[in-house]
Parts: C-alpha cells; sequence; structure tokens
C-alpha cells in the first residue's frame, strides 16, 4: 500500500520549509512545489554545519595530515577561552534557579540518546562546575512537566545535595517511587512565579538569577505571563533561557525585559557540545549595571540603584571543630561529630558556606573567598606567536611544563609557508593569517582584545605583561584552574608587595 503521506505537498513559507532531512517522514520527498523549492533555495546553515570539515585539511610536506589535525585540536581547545577579559564589577554573590524543562519535548532524540538523559548529565556537570566557580553562591533546581513547575532542590550551596536530587530524578532513593519521565508540557509562567517568591527573601547584595533549559515550543500559562514579567523586573531577577528547539518571541521577551534590553541571554543549542558549552558559560558572574533605564519603562529615572553601590558585608570566618560526641547541626538537625561553630552565636552547621540559622551570618572559608576574586580580576588572554616573533624571543620551552617546543624553520622554508597562506582564498586561511600577524606585535594595555582565539602555528602563546611563552595545555589550566600567570609570578620582586608577602599581579 502506497504511503499516501508521500502525495503531500505542504504549502508552507520558505521559514517552515526543512527541506530534504524532515523528521517527518516521506512529507520532504513530496512531488511538485516543495521539490522545486528545494532544488531552488541554497545551503542552510544547519546543512553546513553538518559537514566533517576533513575538505579543510592541508597535507604537510611528507604527505600526511598530522599536522593540520593538530592545528584544529588547538583551535577547538582555544574555543573554551573566548570570553572577556575586562574587569568589570561583578557579582559574586549569586542566587540561582535552575529551571528544567521535562516535557514531553525532552524525549526528542536529536541528542543521544534523548534530550532528557543528556541535560541530566550535563546539569550534574554544570552544579560542579558552577560552585567551584561560585563557592559562596547558592543554588536550587526546579523542573517544568504538565503544565506545573515543582522544586527538586532546595536554595543552598551545597552542590552534593543537588546532584543527588537530579540524580534521583532517574532513579528514586525509594524503590517503590517510579522514575520521572517527560511529560506533558511546560509553563514559563508557573516557573518564574516560583523562582520569584524562592528569590524574594534572597539578601540584596547577591544577584537573583533564573536560568531556563527549554526544549519545547510552547508554554501553558495559566494567566498573563507579561504579568510576571513585570514583576521579575520589579525584583531585579535577571532571566536566561537556553533552548533546543527554536527561537520563541515570549522568550525573547523575558529575557530582553529582564535583562535592561540585552538578549544576548537567549541562545539556541544546536548540538549537545554547543549546549555544554552554552550551559557553562553561565558560570561566569554577571555584570552589575549601575546606569541605564529601568526595563519596565524607566521607573528609576536612569538613576544609580542603591543595590549596585559598594558596601561592607559582614561575613564569619569559623574553624572546624571534632565533638568527643556527636551532636545536633543547627541546619539539617542531624547528629554529627565534625562541623563548624558560628563566630557570632556557637551553632553549629555542618558544611561551609552556609547562613548561620540562628544569627542568619553568613559563614564561609577564606580559600572560598579566594576562588571568587578571579572574577573580579580575570587573567588577560594571551596571544598567538608567529615564527618571526618565535625566532626574536628564542623560546625553546614552555615556561610552565617544561613541554619543548618546535624548532622554527628556515628562511626559505619560512618564506614558502608565507606563499602559501598568501594563496590560500578559503576563509579559514584568511582568519589564521590575520591572527598571526597581529601575533608579531605585542598588544598594548587598553587595546582591543583578540575576539577569536586560533591555534599558533608556533605552538607558542605568549603573556602580554611577561612575555613568557606557554604550550596550549598550560593556557588553558592557567586560565581555567590557576587564574595567574607563572611567568608574572616568578618574576615579581616580593619586597614589592604589601607588606604581607601578597604580590600584586599585572597580568
Amino acid at each position: 500500500m502506497a504511503d499516501s503521506d508521500g502525495e503531500y505537498v505542504q504549502d508552507a513559507s520558505d521559514d517552515e520549509y526543512m527541506g530534504g532531512s524532515s523528521s517527518y517522514g516521506t512529507r520532504a520527498h513530496g512531488k511538485g512545489k516543495g521539490r522545486s523549492r528545494d532544488n531552488a533555495r541554497g545551503h542552510q546553515a544547519w546543512e553546513t554545519s553538518a559537514k566533517t570539515g576533513l575538505e579543510t585539511l592541508k597535507e604537510a610536506a611528507d604527505g600526511t595530515i598530522k599536522q593540520s589535525v593538530q592545528e584544529r585540536e588547538d583551535e577547538r581547545k582555544r574555543k573554551r577561552l573566548r570570553k572577556d577579559t575586562k574587569p568589570f564589577q561583578r557579582g559574586i554573590i549569586r542566587h540561582v534557579i535552575l529551571v528544567l524543562d521535562l516535557s514531553e519535548a525532552m524525549l526528542e532524540k536529536d541528542m543521544r540518546p534523548n534530550r532528557y538523559i543528556t541535560i541530566i548529565k550535563y546539569t550534574q556537570e554544570y552544579i560542579r562546575e558552577f560552585f567551584e566557580q561560585n563557592p559562596i553562591s547558592q543554588m536550587s533546581v526546579m523542573a517544568m512537566h504538565d503544565g506545573l513547575c515543582v522544586r527538586v532542590s532546595e536554595l543552598s550551596g551545597n552542590p552534593a545535595e543537588h546532584i543527588a536530587a537530579i540524580h534521583g530524578l532517574r532513579t528514586p532513593k525509594n524503590p517503590r517511587d517510579a522514575p520521572k519521565e517527560p511529560k506533558g508540557s511546560p509553563s514559563l509562567q508557573n516557573a518564574l512565579e516560583l523562582a520569584r517568591a524562592t528569590l524574594y527573601h534572597t539578601p540584596s547584595h547577591g544577584t537573583r538569577e533564573v536560568i531556563i533549559i527549554l526544549g519545547a515550543l510552547l508554554s501553558l500559562d495559566p494567566s498573563d505571563i507579561h504579568a510576571t514579567i513585570r514583576s521579575c523586573v520589579r525584583d531585579r531577577i535577571r532571566v536566561s533561557i537556553i533552548g533546543m528547539g527554536g527561537r520563541l518571541r515570549i522568550c525573547q521577551e523575558i529575557v530582553g525585559r529582564t535583562n535592561a534590553g540585552d538578549e544576548s541571554g537567549y541562545v539556541v543549542a544546536t548540538d549537545q557540545e554547543l549546549l555544554r558549552e552554552l550551559l557553562l558559560a553561565t558560570t561566569t558572574p554577571p555584570v552589575i549595571r549601575s546606569t541605564g533605564p529601568n526595563a519596565s519603562g524607566g521607573l528609576n529615572g536612569g538613576a544609580v540603584p542603591a543595590e549596585s553601590a559598594a558596601s561592607l558585608l559582614m561575613m564569619g570566618f569559623p574553624s572546624r571543630i571534632i565533638d568527643d560526641v556527636p551532636t545536633l547541626c543547627a541546619c539539617h538537625g542531624n547528629l554529627t561529630r565534625g562541623g563548624y561553630t558560628c563566630s557570632r552565636c556557637s551553632v553549629k552547621v555542618c558544611s561551609l558556606p552556609a547562613t548561620c540559622p540562628g544569627c542568619h551570618l553568613t559563614l564561609i572559608l577564606s580559600t572560598h573567598l579566594a576562588r571568587s576574586y578571579h572574577h573580579l580580576f580575570p587573567l588577560r588572554n594571551w596571544i598567538e606567536v608567529s615564527w618571526e616573533r618565535a625566532k626574536e624571543v628564542g623560546s625553546r620551552e614552555c615556561v610552565g611544563c617544561l613541554l619543548p617546543f618546535p624548532d622554527p624553520p628556515s628562511d626559505e622554508e619560512l618564506q614558502a609557508i608565507r606563499d602559501e597562506e598568501a594563496s590560500s582564498t578559503t576563509d579559514t586561511a584568511k582568519a589564521r593569517h590575520s591572527s598571526k600577524g597581529k601575533g608579531n606585535q605585542r598588544m598594548e594595555d587598553g587595546e582591543e582584545e583578540v575576539e577569536q582565539q586560533l591555534a599558533s602555528e608556533s605552538k607558542r602563546y605568549e603573556c602580554r605583561a611577561c612575555g613568557s611563552h606557554f604550550c596550549v595545555d598550560c593556557d588553558l589550566f592557567c586560565h581555567e584552574v590557576l587564574h595567574n600567570c607563572p611567568g608574572c609570578l616568578s618574576q615579581a620582586d616580593p619586597a614589592a608587595g604589601d607588606g604581607n608577602g601578597e604580590v600584586k599581579m599585572t597580568g
């Protein structure tokens, strides 16, 4: 029996027509109008992005493509460093509500094995990275399904509690309970209302953020969502949305109005890798806006809000204690031997950071504060080093790990490389050649950052402050983990510090 769906010709606009890889069976292979439109149009972005990129690889002198593959691997690593490193006033004490979409749209298999399992895995990784970068912040996880929004974990600063709650969605603690499967439709209004109620009692010195991962293309709202948006703007709640299906006008309006007109917080992930990158990008604290009109129509008249002014915050730094007999903690009511005693009211808490249940004093460790400091003064991006610059400096090994660098080519070989790059007409070669040209010059302070971080032809990356050369692995480690330049630390004079052994960083 012939498939009647194969003769169906959909009279739709060019935006709705999906071409030859539609997920709706044989409708994309219909005859007549649909086929002529398919032949007339050019390749779409989602079609060209599926290419493997092997056609851009170039052979080396020995007939292999090992060198080109290595360059692509270095470029992939340096993509993670594409961020703004200008020092801004940022809110390092964050209160974040992470909202997950558990509607039936998460059963789609465009991400393997499906969207639901993918987001569960990435959410657990995100929670670990979030508290690694923001140790004095707090988070709560919520879920949308069946037109409702339910709380998965309470607002707290303990990542183990959130990870256990996320893991419990698929494997409940009680064997009698069934795993939670995606069903129904999401509700953006209910999610924003529940998040607003959770963040209502948070202190004014911290940021209030809502991060929504939305996979569906609709929202079941019980009433006017625009009134909820106005309430979020009034309560200074910032909303960021990561889509997985397509762009929605209401999501664009939510993000734009809650971020003072900035719609960059609404992005759509086209694959799993991009979804992971977009999710991990939200671990950086947002910039504190001190000027500009209010997004709700200028309620403040462009004045500087009182919450953005610099002020002192009282915190406690308790020491760990070990009791001879188990005692009850004030945070959970559990019997424990170890814990921390509040420096103001002597109440015992299990772990830090936390807010004292007795006197509401913020309790942290000095290491927590130090780990949040790098967001305020980030390490500047390092620049690629050309062969000419490598010969001028004469670097032989990485300053960080002492890995030997490749020897610079001779003048004849270098001229042949330059001639080959000049004759290339691909966009990738043009971008790489432009970047290498900038690598010959030392960028001064105040110059614009290089937006695209490409691989260096000499496998060297130079710190702009001390001129030391590092490999790509040390580049990633220093910017993502260490947040300091080993070359600057080794060349600094301890006598020039502030008297307490602290060395002022300039990198």
